[in-house]
């Protein structure tokens, strides 16, 4: 429900302030005394494209902005909890309109878009008016109306949810399908990798070990002359260490002999001659196991040629080598079993299609039946209206092609609202025909019908009584009372017997202060609505009769 509305700045407008209740909320006053830009202020909140020059003069910015109660769990408190936004049982917007062109929208204090303000207009009103703004007029949302019309929607859910499952699963389909068709030139890659690996026969670590040995190899003249010589000094030569050690053993012995003072201890030295012995076996035998081998030289050079290609082609590294192996096993494994998947999801997708299938065609008859209990509906409300010769249709659109190519989230039906006004007229498509008068009791009609399932909580009526009066005028007036309701409803209107009908009655004046035309609105008391119900039967002049008679609408309609 719209509560307040605030306007600043805006056309004709310096600053307003209106309060609205529920029910039914009338708007009148003379032609030009800025009803519509009531009207436009309203658009502004729906999300309606802002032009500077609805800026009132010598202003730098104008505003609109709507306090609204919202229903607990409503598609816009979905919505703005799915934008981030915090919310509760209230919702403010606010606009503002710059020179500069830097327009802004604020819901409920922060800065948000004009999409999403697009989005939830559509769920808070709708105006209705010559220039439309109106869910119904939309083909795009008749099928959404006749589903909610009919109560369908469980079942219309429960047919989504397959369609979701099958379209998941259909792209599951298609991308192994397409992994498929590359299968044979992958196997085959795979194959011949994973063939040239083992056939290798890779050890971790042996392309060092390798490395090291072929070094030796290169290095076996220089080793056996470095380990010839140190084998001299130690022990081959007259002057070795091993030589040299004896007499210094000798001459220890000797100054022990004379002298006991000396603390060096023989069998320390004969520790060191011995370990030093064995340094020289050491040797000798090391320098006896060196000996050149072209031939190993050669397979080691070869081997480390394949080992260094498979690290270029494989990974950087042998390492690297044997994760490759082990990823082309496990490829190879996968693809093994991409066949018998696939043929296991394609039997469980035509399983799926088939039980989706009897869910659309279901959902599909209890929208043909349900179509033929509105357009009864309808048409009964127009003719209550004085339009005979109405004649509204929910058409069916045949989708071209196979039946399951036209499956979509809501079905397999296209559906567009269809209308004649005229007897002999064949029906047109609801969004091209009528004149403002007959667009203005068809919108009410469909309104009234739809009442119960409606979306939007307020319904804005600009001019309703366009191109009509008399009985069908007070038949309008009592169709606005019954779709208000269900509803909020605002409805701008030239005609007393429309405006009677008001739970609540806002006269809507241009006036003049210092020198510039101002518009103001005012809630009028029940005395006063009587001489504005009179103004608008008998003008200017208020009588005595006309007074009188603006009473009795009054009473008359108070009464029913």
């Amino acid at each position: 429900m719209l509560v307040q509305l605030n306007i600043r700045n805006f056309a004709l407008i310096d600053a307003l302030q209106i309060s609205f209740g529920d029910g039914l909320n009338i708007l009148t006053g003379e032609t030009g005394a800025g009803k519509s830009i009531v009207v436009g202020a309203i658009g502004l909140l729906l999300g309606d494209r802002a032009s500077t020059l609805s800026i009132r003069s010598g202003a730098d910015t104008a505003e609109v902005e709507a306090l609204f109660e919202l229903e607990q769990g409503s598609s816009v408190q979905e919505m703005l909890v799915a934008a981030g936004l915090d919310v509760d049982s209230e919702l403010v917007i606010r606009r503002v309109i710059s020179h500069t062109g830097k327009n802004r929208v604020y819901l409920n204090g922060t800065l948000s878009t004009l999409n999403l303000l697009n989005r939830i207009g559509e769920s808070l009103m709708n105006i209705c008016s010559q220039r439309e703004h109106s869910i119904l007029l939309n083909s795009d949302c008749h099928l959404d109306l006749l589903d909610a019309f009919g109560g369908l929607d469980p079942l219309r859910h429960e047919y989504g949810r397959m369609f979701r499952s099958c379209k998941d699963l259909q792209l599951r389909i298609s991308k192994r399908t397409e992994a498929k068709k590359r299968r044979s030139e992958q196997e085959e890659l795979a194959r011949y990798q994973l063939a040239e690996i083992r056939q290798a026969g890779i050890a971790s670590g042996e392309d060092d070990r390798l490395s090291a040995q072929r070094q030796a190899l290169l290095s076996v003249q220089k080793l056996l002359s470095i380990s010839g010589h140190a084998y001299g000094l130690l022990y081959d030569r007259e002057d070795s260490v091993l030589s040299t050690l004896k007499d210094v053993m000798a001459c220890v012995r000797e100054i022990q002999r004379i002298d006991p003072s000396l603390k060096i201890s023989e069998p320390d030295l004969e520790a060191v001659y011995y370990s030093l012995e064995e340094a020289a076996s050491a040797l000798r035998n090391y320098a006896q196991g060196l000996s050149p081998d072209p031939e190993s030289l050669a397979e080691i050079e070869e081997r480390l040629e394949v080992l260094s290609r498979l690290k270029r082609k494989y990974g950087g590294s042998l390492e690297g080598v044997l994760t490759r192996q082990d990823e082309l096993e496990k490829s190879l494994a996968d693809l093994f079993s991409l066949e018998e998947d696939l043929e296991k999801e394609n039997a469980t997708l035509r399983e799926l299609e088939l039980r989706m299938d009897e869910k659309a065609r279901e959902l599909s008859s209890a929208r043909r039946s349900t179509a033929e209990v509105l357009s009864n509906a309808v048409v009964e409300e127009l003719q209550s209206l004085h339009m005979e010769g109405a004649v509204f249709e929910v058409v069916f659109h045949e989708a071209g092609g196979d039946f399951r190519s036209s499956f979509d989230e809501r079905g397999i039906d296209r559906v567009e609202f269809y209308l004649t006004a005229n007897i002999g007229e064949e029906p047109k498509p609801l969004s091209r025909i009528a004149s403002g008068g007959e667009l203005s009791r068809i919108v009410l009609a469909m309104k009234k019908v739809l009442a119960q399932v409606g979306s939007v909580g307020v319904i804005v009526f600009d001019e309703v009584d366009s191109g009509i009066g008399g009985e069908t005028a007070d038949l309008v007036g009592s169709k606005l009372r019954d779709v208000a309701r269900n509803h909020q409803v605002l409805c701008i209107t030239h005609l007393p017997q429309i405006a009677c009908y008001g739970d609540r009655h806002y006269r809507v004046v241009k006036t003049e202060e210092d020198s510039r035309a101002i518009t103001r609105i005012e809630v009028l008391s029940e005395e006063k609505r009587s001489e504005e119900i009179a103004r608008m039967l008998g003008g200017r002049e208020l009588t005595e009769t006309t007074i009188r008679h603006a009473r009795e609408m009054l009473e008359r309609v108070s009464g029913r």
